[in-house]
């Protein structure tokens, strides 16, 4: 025990005050007055013990030393071996020696630093705020016997003096927390609405996927079959000969249909490669019409189209399909020419007919076009439709960076 004068005791209670102003957390508040508070009671270990406002559980900070108190995550307070006092029903501990003392001998890790160590004589006294208990302030010393009640009155002073501001700093402290887990809700609601708003993009994406592909595939293929079969009526040419092609065409057109529901894989594409799936349907697209167009392909990508993933492939092949089928319908060409190339960063895909080319109030309508444009958005494929270099038919042209789609090495993209 310290014989203090008064006017020295209230300098000391002073110097506490200034050096818990500024502290924001409870180790570096308790840490900021150990040394002023062993002025009033001379101490080997100085902690706080702060309730959480359920009042279940509890923690430490500490100072002078470092022990399992300071490094415990939150405990429940009936695991405590001053429970009792946490709990108002008592108001302080003095304790002579706590390595005789009886409510330090169990099983609970909490009293290991008592010996690991050496800690014998300790006062314990609430932190009190409006009467309720929100902790306790404990102090230890080596030596036995140490503290008197003179000390009890003195540390409960420092603790009255701390107690606001630990108060604070745990009101601080469950706001701060709740403001964490209302941020992590609503970022898990914002994540379910995005996850949503993607989802419904996606179907929609999807939606317009099949639909392209029904106009784009099926619906070219039969409007080229009602087309032959008119012509054939008017003809008065309905033999087996004759018909023998139409039937041939309306089965390929079923099987589409079939791929378009299983998702538009077009089989050709998967099975021989996209220059193949190109030239197939380039045949099949002029054969099916019943004209003499002259078709050539000429593929300088040394297959790198067929190293993209699956998805830019399709949508790759999609755009040429279209841009076939309008050449062959609309354009009343007599030659198309279909040219694959790349440089080291970009890959071109170029459509070209000799035909009547396309009136510039036609460019940006109807829905072949605009299926062909969203396609290549899809992609992040650069999309262009005009003249060709001589100013007369029609070039369609792809530009597609070979950063996007690039098959992942052992893989396709996901």
């Amino acid at each position: 025990m310290l014989n203090i004068a008064p006017s020295a005791l209230l300098d000391h209670y002073l110097g506490i005050s200034r050096l818990l102003a500024g502290q924001l957390d409870f180790r570096s508040a308790i840490k900021a007055v150990g040394v002023e508070v062993s002025h009033i009671v001379p101490h080997d270990h100085l902690d706080v013990c702060i309730m959480m406002v359920s009042g279940l559980y509890h923690t430490a900070y500490e100072t002078g030393l470092d022990t399992f108190w300071g490094q415990a995550a939150p405990a429940p307070v009936t695991s405590s071996p001053i429970r009792t006092l946490l709990w108002g029903e008592i108001d302080f501990f003095l304790t002579p020696d706590a390595q005789q003392e009886g409510r330090y001998f169990s099983d609970t890790p909490f009293v290991q630093p008592i010996f690991e160590h050496n800690l014998r004589s300790r006062i314990h006294v609430p932190l009190k705020v409006g009467g309720e208990v929100i902790g306790a302030l404990s102090c230890s010393s080596h030596q036995v016997d140490f503290y008197t009640t003179n000390d009890v009155k003195n540390a409960q002073s420092i603790a009255d003096l701390l107690a606001p501001y630990f108060f604070a700093l745990r009101a601080a402290d469950q706001a701060k927390q709740s403001a964490i887990v209302e941020a992590e809700a609503r970022a898990r609601e914002e994540g379910l609405r995005l996850g949503a708003l993607s989802l419904t993009e996606a179907l929609e994406r999807e939606r317009q996927r099949i639909g392209m592909d029904l106009h784009d595939q099926t619906l070219a293929d039969l409007t080229r079959l009602s087309r032959r079969l008119d012509r054939l009526i008017q003809e008065r040419d309905l033999n087996g000969e004759a018909l023998e092609p139409i039937a041939r065409s309306l089965q390929h057109c079923m099987q589409d249909l079939r791929e378009i529901i299983e998702e538009a894989k077009p089989s050709v594409l998967q099975l021989f490669g996209f220059a193949h799936a190109i030239e197939n349907h380039l045949d099949r697209a002029v054969r099916d019409q019943g004209s003499q167009i002259c078709f050539d392909l000429i593929d300088d990508t040394d297959g790198l189209i067929d190293l993209l993933d699956q998805t830019v492939r399709i949508a790759l092949f999609r755009i040429v399909q279209e841009a076939i089928n309008n050449a062959v319908r609309h354009a009343q060409a007599a030659a198309i020419e279909v040219r694959l190339r790349n440089n080291p960063t970009t890959l071109v895909i170029e459509v070209s007919d000799n035909g009547q080319g396309i009136p510039r109030r036609d460019r940006r309508t109807g829905g072949g076009i605009d299926n062909m444009m969203t396609r290549a958005r899809l992609i992040s494929a650069k999309f262009t439709l005009g003249p060709n270099r001589d100013g007369g038919g029609t070039t369609v042209r792809l530009q597609l960076p070979l950063t996007h789609g690039r098959r992942k090495a052992g893989g396709d993209t996901q």
